[in-house]
């Protein structure tokens, strides 16, 4: 499996809006999935899948090509962004989230908190959202000053601060209040606990799960 990666501040910095049009950057692949920066917000999107009115048609050495409504484009790892002017096609109410399985079969996804991306795997035992301290001050999130709690880890009691995230977004879905904690060890991804996965409801069809909103 090959990676290719690049600093998401870079792609980010790379992009400038413009009125009627889509700016995407491709920063990055794993695997069959594209990572895409559409309009400033990071997308994981496996061929066929679609964020902010933008589909990912294909994807292969370095380049994928990607549409939206009837205006299409490729675009490089590494090269400038692409302006997407079509009209987007028709879209669901935003109700449902996506995630392929990913490396040791666990759900993971780009996604934003606080409108600053972060990625994300799913945790279905966890009962909060929890992020490391050091994701908490790369986004941020005030959180010396939140409440102190104790949590139970495999390794025994852990200081936490308990917080409330204003808004979580997984695609075109998103979130407010979300409870989390702030915890002292380091973490390669945020964990998507209960506090976020109970307003949804869950279905695992083969290597992909589906999130329902909760009406």
């Amino acid at each position: 499996m090959h990676r290719h990666a690049l600093p998401l501040a870079a792609a980010l910095l790379a992009m400038g809006g413009v009125a009627c049009a889509q700016t995407v950057t491709l920063a990055g692949s794993m695997g069959n999935k594209a990572l895409l920066v559409i309009d400033g917000q990071p997308h994981t999107l496996a061929v066929g899948q679609r964020a902010m009115g933008v589909t990912l048609l294909q994807l292969a050495d370095g380049q994928a090509q990607v549409q939206r409504g009837g205006s299409t484009a490729t675009l490089r790892l590494g090269g400038a962004p692409a302006r997407l002017t079509g009209t987007p096609a028709a879209t669901t109410s935003a109700q449902e989230i996506v995630m392929p399985v990913g490396l040791g079969g666990h759900f993971m996804s780009a996604g934003s908190i606080n409108g600053r991306a972060v990625q994300f795997m799913v945790d279905t035992g966890a009962t909060l959202v929890a992020l490391s301290q050091g994701e908490a001050e790369r986004i941020g999130l005030d959180y010396r000053s939140a409440p102190r709690a104790l949590t139970q880890t495999a390794n025994g009691a852990v200081p936490v601060h308990r917080v409330s995230l204003s808004a979580v977004r997984i695609g075109e879905v998103e979130v407010s209040n979300v409870e989390a904690i702030v915890m002292p060890a380091q973490m390669p991804y945020v964990l998507l606990g209960n506090s976020f996965l109970s307003r949804f409801q869950m279905r695992r069809d083969n290597d992909v799960l589906r999130l329902e909103r909760r009406r």
